[in-house]
């Protein structure tokens, strides 16, 4: 197994100092670039050349500073940046597959992510096999010559299945195919590329940027692959624009100094109610717990500094109940009813209703996701007990209902 990277550290190493010595990087406020000779323009428009820029759909000097922290995060020797998570793995996905090949698919991930897999891709010939990625025969007896992606959520949206990204990585490298890990829920928690993952991609939206402020992505991978995303001809990045303004990249940037903080802050969080709750009887999913189906893998795998993550998952039975409790919660000031997670604010949401209602009701039922599942996502209480408090006052006003 490859040696776990400790990012914190990595992040802190870089230094970017401001046009006049400001202790952040100035921020170019410019779509274009200028040139002083004609035949540099054309250079730039066959290579890429370090410190150049020509407009900012290829490469903006801000979005560079973002990507090179975000390479670093993530230990890979490059990254690119993008204005939403669906366009990172669109561009990933597009990038690596043709028409004709196959792409095998974690039955479990974000249903943006499934809808696309399932719905959009068939119209280029691409089609996706949905399996249990924890259990690893059944994502051999699914692999093909026509496979190309090996696809997974490191923790999975939202049932929080954790997937054996060293056993895969190893299938991917015995098939030729690339594996490729949305690492969205767990950043820093745990560093795919080192463990074996091809190509990393995150939703910045969530936990990286933490604020519930913006829509951005990043694709980490290689400097070759990063580069053919941007290539003038047949880059999926330069031609279908998902570019990441400026101005956004600055402030994820800035957030991104403090994510080592905020992450052990979720997890600490989340495993001291998720212990609470699931000893009051209640059911809950959280592979913090030892009764997590791979609560023992993530510990093999993890950076156990930064703990099992902000999320757990509480099984109320019904919808009607779900819905008792999330407007409860909201009217107690536990957190908000909204989609989206990894914020400081504590956020929930019944997924099959909502981030996972592209899923068909069928398959839903075949891995767990039933109607009365309630995502929370625990925000950065500073006292995690009354936090606690209150959500069993919010359940005992469900169950009284």
């Amino acid at each position: 197994m490859s040696k776990k990277i400790q990012p914190a550290d990595n992040i802190q190493d870089l230094q970017y100092f401001g046009e006049f010595g400001g202790v952040n990087p100035s921020i170019t406020d410019s779509s274009t670039f200028t040139f002083l000779k004609a035949g540099k323009m054309e250079e730039i428009f066959e290579h890429e050349i370090e410190g150049c820029y020509l407009y900012s759909r290829h490469w903006n000097p801000m979005n560079k500073y973002l990507s090179q922290a975000l390479a670093q995060l993530e230990g890979t020797e490059n990254a690119s940046v993008t204005g939403s998570g669906m366009a990172a793995i669109t561009n990933v996905i597009l990038q690596l597959c043709s028409a004709g090949d196959e792409i095998v698919s974690s039955r479990t991930i974000y249903g943006g992510t499934y809808a696309f897999f399932k719905n959009f891709l068939p119209k280029f010939n691409i089609q996706t096999k949905f399996v249990d990625t924890t259990n690893i025969e059944n994502v051999k007896k699914s692999i093909t010559s026509k496979t190309k992606i090996i696809y997974c959520e490191t923790i999975s949206n939202p049932m929080l299945e954790v997937s054996d990204i060293v056993a895969l990585s190893k299938l991917a490298k015995a098939h030729n195919c690339k594996l490729v890990v949305d690492n969205t829920f767990s950043p820093m928690i745990f560093s795919p590329a080192q463990l074996g993952a091809d190509i990393v991609v995150h939703s910045m939206t969530k936990f990286i940027n933490g604020m519930s402020d913006c829509v951005a992505g990043a694709i980490c991978g290689t400097k070759e692959f990063v580069d053919s995303l941007s290539d003038v001809n047949n880059g999926a990045s330069m031609l279908l624009g998902p570019v990441l303004d400026s101005f956004r990249a600055a402030s994820i940037l800035k957030n991104l100094r403090t994510l080592h903080i905020r992450l052990k802050q979720h997890s600490s969080n989340a495993l001291h109610i998720a212990q609470k709750l699931h000893n009051d009887g209640q059911k809950i999913i959280y592979p913090g717990l030892d009764i997590h189906p791979q609560h023992q893998l993530m510990k093999s795998l993890y950076n156990a500094e930064f703990g099992f993550g902000g999320l757990f998952v509480i099984d109320v039975k019904t919808k009607e109940r779900a819905n008792v409790l999330m407007e409860a919660m909201q009217n107690n000031n536990v957190g908000y009813l909204a989609v989206s997670l990894g914020s400081y604010k504590t956020l929930f949401s019944a997924p099959g209703g909502s981030t996972s209602s592209e899923i068909p009701e069928e398959e839903r039922k075949q891995i767990g996701l039933t109607e009365g599942l309630v995502r929370i996502s625990i925000g950065l209480d500073n006292n995690p007990e009354r936090t606690y408090q209150l959500i069993k006052k919010c359940l005992s006003e469900m169950t009284n209902t």
